[in-house]
């Protein structure tokens, strides 16, 4: 009896995990001709939350660039109490260019989730242009650091290009949508 109800809960445990992550084979078809396809399969094969359409896996995509970028607003706000005078600057800067991506990432995925067969090129246009703004300021932000040197720049750097290549990911997930 015991071994039978340890049995059922393995295989409710494992059936839910399964259920509760996104299909690898639709992730590595999607991935695969991606901008960065190894950051593409890596960041939406671990996503914790059903993905088993196309447009679930770039709502999917979206939500870890949103992730991803308030890390890094959050990282850019702690880096402005340390920053010399020389770098607070730039890093000012870079904190507000990258708060406007997580808004425009944000709006992105309301309208994502919203998709109608009616305004369905609208939408669409919508949110491409988002994340291409999205992905203009993460570009911006760093052309703030070609005057900066040292530590700072790097680790800017790292951070923003991490972000920018989950948002360019995004950025081809959503326009391999082609219906609602």
């Amino acid at each position: 009896m015991a071994v039978c109800i340890f049995f059922f809960i393995i295989l409710a445990l494992t059936s839910s995990a399964i259920m509760a992550s996104p299909s690898l084979d639709l992730v590595q078809s999607s991935c695969e001709d991606a901008t960065f396809p190894k950051v593409c399969f890596h960041t939406l094969s671990v996503f914790k939350g059903p993905v088993t359409t196309p447009r679930e896996l770039a709502q999917a995509a979206i939500k870890v660039s949103i992730s991803r970028a308030t890390k890094a607003s959050d990282f850019l706000s702690e880096l402005q109490k340390e920053a010399n005078r020389r770098e607070k600057g730039a890093v000012k800067d870079c904190a507000s260019q990258i708060e406007d991506s997580v808004d425009e990432l944000r709006k992105t995925l309301g309208e994502l989730k919203e998709l109608r067969r009616d305004t369905f090129k609208w939408q669409m246009s919508n949110a491409e242009t988002w994340v291409s703004a999205a992905l203009t300021n993460e570009d911006t932000c760093l052309d703030g650091f070609k005057e900066v040197d040292g530590q700072v720049r790097s680790d800017v750097k790292r951070k923003i290009t991490n972000v920018a290549k989950v948002t360019s990911n995004a950025l081809y997930l959503i326009n391999r949508l082609d219906r609602p």
